[in-house]
């Protein structure tokens, strides 16, 4: 038996956000950052929630890469605010912050309360950004404060019930942000098509996800109000979200996570260098090569044999890269060799334990991984 989650809500398009105005909640506490707040996003949310008479209260202290330390603040913020509901609004950081709070106060609540009158808050997530697919996923990426380590977490209960697609709110996002982002949407569609737990459902929405990243990602990042382009990637990204929330991820990520962790490089930006390298890895098995030769023929790209269509593929990343300023390899994103060289261990065995690893079509060894992160500089 299988199952294909089709949660959450979502409401996408200009003016998504008057949705708002139908809520009838108590209490609400938002989760964001101070960046959200100085560009007058926040606004957007408190002017609806103070016209409809909602009390709230803000947590602003989310850091990029979100910690353990800063979800254990949250944590206490909404035991002592008691919010019925709960707003992320922000980038991936946000939402994952606000939904490893709900986590941790579920199980919280678990441990000292029966399960008849535990009742969760409602998760809503608002991105600012077009990338994560955050808001459609049951999964978090916490940072361990003391050792650094990026800490995948899934559960259900970390679903958010209601995704808000604006593209206005995504207009302040820079064009290096937009590239990052929309490169890290390019992957979760491509690593959850040829994952093993892909699927009829899940195939669907990667496909479409990719052929909207190819349409309208450089459009977006050349001119960033557009907001037909910023709402085709919004919807991209969700799609590649519920796509691998359905069908997990792989390596890509797996190597992204020990990479971001340590030299503190972007998420994007690591898979959208990992990309390539990672398909050529994979793209040595038979089976993956058709999976990543169907992706090409969806493109377009028709050529004989599943080999030459996803070298196709390859080169199309490779040139979507250029376009957007995404470096080609570690060096070229400021990462000195030696650095690389004397991580390596590390580096390979925080990748083998990654959750993401189990998913890749491909099982590696940890000499492959050597091989893939060496490629990188």
């Amino acid at each position: 038996m299988k199952e294909y989650s089709v949660k959450p809500v979502i409401v996408y398009g200009e003016n998504a956000l008057d949705r708002l105005d139908e809520f009838k909640y108590r209490k609400a506490c938002i989760v964001t950052d101070a960046m959200i707040i100085k560009l007058g996003l926040l606004n957007l949310l408190t002017d609806k929630l103070e016209r409809n008479q909602i009390a709230y209260e803000v947590f602003d202290e989310v850091v990029p890469d979100t910690t353990s330390k800063v979800v254990e603040r949250g944590l206490m913020h909404i035991i002592r605010s008691k919010p019925d509901v709960v707003f992320a609004i922000g980038g991936g950081s946000s939402i994952d912050t606000a939904k490893a709070v709900i986590f941790y106060f579920q199980k919280l609540k678990e441990t000292f309360m029966s399960d008849d009158v535990i009742v969760k808050p409602i998760l809503i997530a608002i991105p600012t950004t077009a990338g994560t697919g955050s808001e459609v996923t049951e999964y978090a990426v916490v940072t361990d404060s003391d050792s650094g380590a990026k800490i995948p977490i899934t559960s259900k209960v970390m679903l958010p019930d209601i995704a808000i697609l604006d593209p206005r709110i995504t207009k302040t996002a820079p064009d290096f942000i937009t590239a990052d982002t929309g490169i890290d949407t390019l992957t979760h569609a491509i690593e959850a098509y040829v994952s093993k737990g892909a699927n009829e459902f899940s195939d669907s929405y990667a496909l479409q996800a990719v052929h909207l990243i190819f349409d309208h990602l450089i459009p977006a990042y050349q001119d960033g109000n557009d907001l037909m382009h910023r709402e085709k990637l919004q919807i991209a990204s969700s799609m590649a979200g519920i796509a691998f929330n359905n069908a997990s991820l792989g390596i890509n990520h797996s190597i992204a996570h020990a990479i971001g962790a340590k030299f503190h490089l972007s998420h994007g930006k690591c898979n959208g260098i990992l990309l390539p390298y990672v398909i050529e890895y994979n793209a040595r098995d038979v089976d993956a090569m058709k999976r990543y030769a169907e992706i090409a023929r969806h493109m377009g790209f028709n050529f004989p044999g599943d080999q030459m269509s996803a070298f196709a593929l390859i080169e199309s990343i490779v040139l979507l890269k250029k376009s957007l300023k995404i470096p080609e390899n570690l060096i070229e994103a400021g990462i000195d060799r030696n650095d690389v060289i004397n991580a390596l261990d590390e580096l390979t065995s925080m990748a083998m334990k990654d959750i993401c690893t189990s998913g890749n079509p491909v099982v590696p060894t940890e000499q492959d991984l050597r091989g893939i992160i060496l490629k990188m500089i």
